[in-house]
C-alpha cells in the first residue's frame, strides 16, 4: 500500500487521517509506505516512510515537485494500491477533502469586502503560479481518477459540477466522524465548570465559533450579528489568528465587551460544554469538523449551506448567505429559545471514519487479483 500525503504529521485534518489510515492498514497485515514531501513525526508501527523532499522555493514549485516525485515513487514501488490524500497525478483511491480549486476560489472570494480588497485578492489569485499548477494537477488527477471518495455530499456535488464525467464515473461519500468518546454532552457539573473557566456569569448565554482563517469562517458576520442580539449574549471566538481587525469591528459596533477572542484553544470539549449555540458562518468548508464536534458535545449548531457539515443540521439551522448577519442573529435568537437538543447520534446509513477505506482497499485488491488470474490463464 502507498499513502500519498504532503506531510506526515500528527496535526491537520488530512495529515491525521493519512496517519490513522496507514496504521489501520498495517494492523491488518498490509505492507504500507507513506510517500510524503517531509516527515514531521515518526510513522505508526509497521509503516515505512519514503521522504520525497521539498525544495525551498515557492508554493507552485513545491506542489509540482510533490505531484511529480510522488508519481515516480509510486511507479518505482510497484504498489498494489495507491491512496491519495492530496493533489497527485495517479492513484487507485483519491480522497477529496479540499474540493475543487475552482469552487473554493469562487465561494471564498465572497469573504472579502466589495471594492479594492476583493479586486486585489481576485487579481492575486488569477496571477498566482500556485493556483495555475493546482488546477493543472487536479485536471490530470481526475481525468482517470480510479475511485473517488469525497468527505461530504456537498463535495461530491461540487466535484460533479467541476468534472462532469465523475458524475457518471461514480463517487463515494465517507465523512470524518468526531471522537464520540471525547466529544460528548457534559454533566451539569462539567457544564458549570466550563462556563466558570471562561468567566460566564449566571444568566448569560454563550455563542461560540472556532476556526483558523477568521475571514473565511465568517467571524465578521458573527461579530455583526452580536450588535443585534441582547446584551446578555456573549461570543467566544477560538483560533490562533490575529483578531485585531475583528476586535476593532466589535468596538465600532459597541459590542467589544461581549466578543472575546480566546486565541488557540487546546481543550475544545470545554469550549463546546460552555456554549449554548455554536456558529460557523463559513463561506467555504468541505465538512467542518468543529460543527460535528459541537453537535456531539451537546451544543446547538448553526452553519451555512456552503459547509458540508450542514448535511447533519435541520434546514432552519442553515444560513443561506454567509454575509447575512441579520439572518444569523435571527437564527441565534431562535436557537436560544428552543429546548436543549437530543443527544447527537451518528446516522446508521452515513458512512464515516477509516473502515470504509479499508473495505475499499480490500475490494480493489480482490478485483486486481481476479483480473491477474484471468490474464495468466
Amino acid at each position: 500500500m502507498a499513502i500519498l500525503v504532503e506531510r506526515l504529521a500528527t496535526y491537520g485534518g488530512t495529515e491525521v487521517f493519512a496517519r490513522r489510515l496507514a496504521q489501520a492498514l498495517a494492523e491488518r497485515g498490509h505492507e504500507v509506505d507513506v510517500l510524503c514531501a517531509r516527515a514531521e513525526t515518526d510513522p505508526p508501527p509497521g509503516v515505512g516512510v519514503v521522504t520525497l523532499g521539498r525544495p525551498p522555493l515557492g508554493k507552485a514549485i513545491k506542489a509540482a515537485w510533490f505531484a511529480i516525485t510522488a508519481e515516480r515513487a509510486r511507479k518505482r514501488g510497484r504498489y498494489d494500491v495507491a491512496i491519495s490524500c492530496g493533489n497527485t497525478l495517479t492513484q487507485d483511491i483519491a480522497r477529496v477533502s479540499g474540493g475543487p480549486l475552482r469552487v473554493f476560489q469562487e465561494k471564498s472570494i465572497r469573504a472579502y469586502p466589495y471594492g479594492l480588497a476583493r479586486l486585489t485578492k481576485r487579481l492575486r489569485r488569477a496571477l498566482s503560479p500556485a493556483n495555475a499548477v493546482g488546477r493543472a494537477i487536479q485536471q490530470r488527477q481526475f481525468a482517470v481518477p480510479g475511485r473517488v471518495v469525497c468527505v461530504s455530499h456537498l463535495v461530491r456535488d461540487w466535484m460533479a459540477e467541476t468534472f462532469p464525467h465523475l458524475a457518471e464515473h461514480g463517487m463515494d461519500v465517507v465523512y470524518n466522524q468526531p471522537d464520540l468518546t471525547r466529544f460528548r454532552p457534559p454533566s451539569q457539573a462539567e457544564r458549570e465548570a466550563a462556563r466558570a473557566s471562561f468567566g460566564i456569569a449566571t444568566g448569560e448565554a454563550v455563542v461560540s465559533l472556532a476556526g483558523t482563517n477568521f475571514m473565511l469562517k465568517g467571524v465578521a458576520t458573527a461579530v455583526a450579528a452580536m450588535a443585534e442580539l441582547p446584551s446578555h449574549i456573549r461570543l467566544l471566538v477560538a483560533g490562533g489568528r490575529n483578531p485585531a481587525r475583528f476586535a476593532a469591528q466589535a468596538a465600532r459596533l459597541g459590542v467589544g465587551n461581549r466578543v472575546i477572542f480566546l486565541g488557540r484553544v487546546t481543550d475544545m470539549p470545554r469550549l463546546y460544554h460552555a456554549s449554548d449555540v455554536f456558529v460557523l458562518p463559513t463561506f467555504y468548508d468541505t465538512c467542518a469538523n468543529v460543527v460535528l464536534e459541537a453537535l456531539a458535545s451537546g451544543a446547538k449548531a448553526i452553519t451555512t449551506r456552503d459547509n458540508g457539515a450542514s448535511f447533519f443540521l435541520p434546514a432552519h439551522c442553515v444560513l443561506d448567505d454567509p454575509a447575512d448577519s441579520h439572518r444569523l442573529a435571527t437564527l441565534i435568537k431562535q436557537a436560544l429559545s428552543e429546548p436543549a437538543p437530543t443527544p447527537f447520534v451518528w446516522p446508521d446509513d452515513v458512512a464515516c471514519g477509516i473502515e470504509p477505506y479499508v473495505a475499499l482497499v480490500d475490494e480493489i485488491l480482490t478485483t486486481k487479483r481476479a483480473s491477474s488470474r484471468k490474464e495468466s490463464r
